[in-house]
């Protein structure tokens, strides 16, 4: 089955629990992937965050049913998943910039947001260079932090992470532990569906690691696609590779981390090299 069609399946199984508590994990199970490659590659095809576009759906739905009878906001809210009102009416509000109790007034507007759809599109020529490299399991040592389930609670985690690595010191220390073919520092997102999520800022090292976090990063194939430019560069290069690259690839994602290898720490000069996780589609 074709990566585009799981994706649509995993809409509809959206679709079909948007009263219910919707399981993160079956999402990624449909889509032959782990839970935060679904919701990465969600995010980047979208252009928004997977959490986000559920609450767009289930207010959108919770509009109609108050436009449309006598149902009280409560309920409305309890159908939904919300057991405070007051966070229903939090998200009520952000969608539709009005309260709930407002929907039923003559003349007031409410935004609607139909189910997404995915389709192959055919895109611009622009070329990607990238290798296939499969590396045994090796060692890293570093610092790290407990990651959310729903990536869109990480976003200030991480770039917090790496401004206190640089002002407490923990750069230069992980820099001088370096010992391996594996050059430079590595951001890493280890969320395998069945351990705790956690992003690390290390270094792959055979030394004692000491006060660092020691993890080993497990056999696998990865594709490496080099890049460089402001640090903003790439999580662009993140998006082509999900957008461009992977559909028509003849790869998938592998249950295996997420790596960014930082080059030259320079952010105005930065010289970096992407690491996605891969195995050949099967079927």
């Amino acid at each position: 089955m074709e990566w585009v069609e799981r994706l649509n399946q995993s809409m509809n199984y959206i679709e079909e629990h948007l009263t219910d508590e919707i399981d993160m994990e079956a999402l990624g199970r449909i889509a032959c992937c782990s839970s935060y490659h679904f919701q990465r590659m969600f995010t980047y095809m979208a252009g928004i965050t997977l959490s986000e576009y559920i609450r767009r759906r289930k207010m959108s739905l919770a509009a109609v049913d108050l436009q449309g009878g006598d149902a009280k906001v409560v309920d409305v809210a309890e159908k939904y998943g919300y057991r405070s009102p007051t966070a229903f009416n939090r998200a009520f509000q952000g969608v539709h910039g009005i309260a709930p109790s407002a929907v039923r007034d003559e003349g007031v507007s409410v935004k609607s947001f139909p189910p997404i759809t995915f389709k192959i599109a055919v895109k611009g020529g622009e070329e990607m260079n990238y290798r296939i490299e499969t590396k045994d399991a090796f060692r890293i040592v570093g610092v790290s932090a407990p990651l959310y389930r729903e990536i869109e609670k990480n976003f200030t985690i991480v770039p917090g992470m790496w401004q206190e690595a640089v002002t407490n010191g923990t750069i230069q220390k992980l820099a001088g532990m370096m010992d391996t073919d594996l050059k430079g520092l590595l951001g890493v997102s280890a969320c395998g569906d069945e351990e705790e999520w956690k992003y690390f800022i290390a270094v792959a090292s055979t030394k004692k690691g000491g006060a660092f976090e020691e993890y080993t990063v497990p056999a696998s194939t990865w594709a490496v696609f080099p890049g460089e430019g402001t640090n903003q560069s790439i999580q662009e290069l993140e998006q082509r590779i999900v957008t461009e690259w992977l559909p028509a690839s003849g790869y998938e994602y592998a249950n295996a981390p997420d790596i960014e290898v930082y080059l030259n720490p320079d952010p105005q000069n930065a010289k970096y090299e992407v690491w996605i996780p891969v195995m050949k589609k099967q079927g």
